[in-house]
């Protein structure tokens, strides 16, 4: 695998709509939304690419004058996981949010899954809240947060 991050670009919307299709059961970004974020000054939108393939997705979201960021959203093609994407999306995310001013990054996870909240738990991200019904299925979300060093990420 040749990984390449970039900046998501217009010309990446139908494939970013592929991989919410594929990467999310509900509760996914509309190819409005997409289409918005991906020229959204507020937002760092990463994609992760095997040659010309998009295979995943980080999105940080920035408040002004606020020294935290969020974790948006992170999303790999299911057929590639467990090959650390994620993990790579995860640390290139909190080098833009550590670029852009932020000392924390925050972000919600399904409380049913399992391999992200292993994924978070494994680079430092402590739980501080369980949301309940805040999926639209009524799925629980669970509320972490990282602090980010100035020095680089694990």
């Amino acid at each position: 695998m040749t990984l390449r991050m970039t900046p998501a670009r217009p010309q990446d919307l139908d494939a970013l709509v592929g991989l919410e299709e594929a990467a999310f059961p509900g509760d996914r970004m509309s190819r409005r939304a997409l289409a918005r974020n991906i020229n959204s000054p507020s937002l760092c939108f990463l994609v992760a690419r095997d040659g010309k393939a998009l295979i995943g997705h980080a999105l940080v979201a920035f408040r002004s004058g606020s020294s935290l960021a969020r974790l948006y959203s992170l999303a790999v093609l299911p057929g590639l996981t467990g090959q650390g994407l994620g993990r790579k999306l995860l640390a290139a995310a909190e080098r833009q949010a550590r670029q852009r001013g932020a000392d924390r990054l925050r972000l919600e996870v399904r409380a049913d899954n399992t391999a992200a909240i292993r994924l978070y738990d494994k680079t430092g991200y402590a739980l501080f809240a369980r949301v309940p019904d805040y999926y639209e299925d009524g799925q629980a979300a669970l509320r972490y947060e990282k602090a980010l060093s100035r020095k680089g990420s694990r």
